[in-house]
């Protein structure tokens, strides 16, 4: 059943905005609520099927009340440009990762902290405990509702071209791009690195010709944008989570009587937590298939990283600027950092 799914919605993948959502499920009459979905991903990846079918359940368990339109693949634009619809009412719903969310609330970012996570047990512990709360409550004084359960967008690996990544000092003055984000450039600042700042077209050209050595994504970007035909090594150094908050317009949301959002959010959060089960099977057969591809992969102990960066005050500045109530939230989830 899913994998025919799985097929019909590929089949799918090809069809404009328009195309897609005359393929969403329709009701006899008009739909009391029709609401706008944009995210960044290709309609085959799990955060867009496992929507599909949260839309279909929400079209079924509302008696056709509430109908959701999805517009994969940066349709509406780009991240900057969907999270100010959603603010403004033009979309409902987004899906922008927490670094894309903490150019509107800071705090948001702080999933991202440098080697905070050990394992996904100390993920949820922490996105579903109390520091996710503290997140969602910053985002609804911005005029943001975030649903109670985080999509996965996995964890950043390090890639290289000259040598293996197995402890902090590799990193010393190692090129490597990193995305457009504060953060990211400290953290790597700290251990020693050169980060350049490039949009990720640029990546695999800039690998190629060494204007950067190295560069750091989840897996499953690393397959898709061949990566690998330009690096040799890959550190499984899971120094960053990302995932996704599934947010809507605030004035959209309390507009839907209370029996509704109930089954919205129910439908959303539940397959959220599908969601993560899709990205960790698929982490596994990516790592299989790029080392088919010839990657050779490392996993260095955190330890060192960990120990270069209080050495250098990242997680102290880090501190400081998320605030001790979000920061003693993180350490309740993880340990103490700084």
């Amino acid at each position: 059943m899913i994998l025919s799914r799985r097929r019909a919605l590929q089949a799918l993948s090809a069809l404009p905005a328009a195309g897609l959502i005359g393929a969403m499920p329709r009701v006899a009459c008009a739909a009391e609520f029709s609401l706008k979905y944009g995210n960044n991903l290709p309609l085959t990846h799990p955060l867009n099927i496992r929507a599909q079918e949260a839309a279909e359940r929400i079209a079924k368990e509302t008696d056709g009340r509430v109908e959701i339109a999805i517009f994969p693949n940066n349709q509406l634009g780009g991240d900057t440009d969907m999270l100010a619809q959603v603010r403004s009412g033009a979309i409902t719903f987004f899906t922008p990762s927490a670094l894309v969310a903490a150019t509107l609330v800071p705090v948001a970012a702080i999933n991202a902290v440098g080697f905070a996570f050990a394992d996904y047990d100390q993920v949820w512990k922490a996105m579903d405990g109390p520091l996710g709360a503290h997140v969602r409550t910053a985002m609804a004084k911005v005029g943001l509702h975030a649903f109670e359960k985080m999509w996965d967008n996995g964890f950043r690996q390090i890639t290289s071209g000259a040598k293996p990544i197995e402890t902090a000092k590799d990193m010393d003055g190692l090129k490597i791009r990193v995305p457009v984000s504060p953060l990211s450039i400290s953290m790597f600042k700290a251990l020693a690195a050169s980060p350049t700042s490039l949009q990720f077209s640029e990546v695999y050209s800039s690998l190629q010709t060494r204007i950067v050595d190295a560069q750091e994504n989840p897996l499953p970007i690393i397959q898709v944008a061949k990566l690998y035909e330009v690096q040799k090594y890959c550190a499984i150094s899971n120094h960053i989570w990302d995932g996704f908050w599934f947010i809507a317009n605030g004035r959209a949301w309390r507009a839907l009587p209370a029996d509704l959002k109930t089954i919205v959010a129910d439908a959303i959060n539940d397959a959220g937590l599908k969601q993560r089960e899709d990205i960790k099977a698929f982490n596994a057969t990516v790592q299989s298939d790029l080392q088919a591809r010839g990657l050779t992969f490392t996993k260095p102990a955190p330890d060192s990283f960990r120990s270069k960066l209080r050495e250098t005050g990242f997680y102290g500045e880090w501190k400081t600027r998320f605030g001790e109530e979000a920061w003693g939230l993180l350490e309740n989830a993880i340990g103490k950092l700084a």
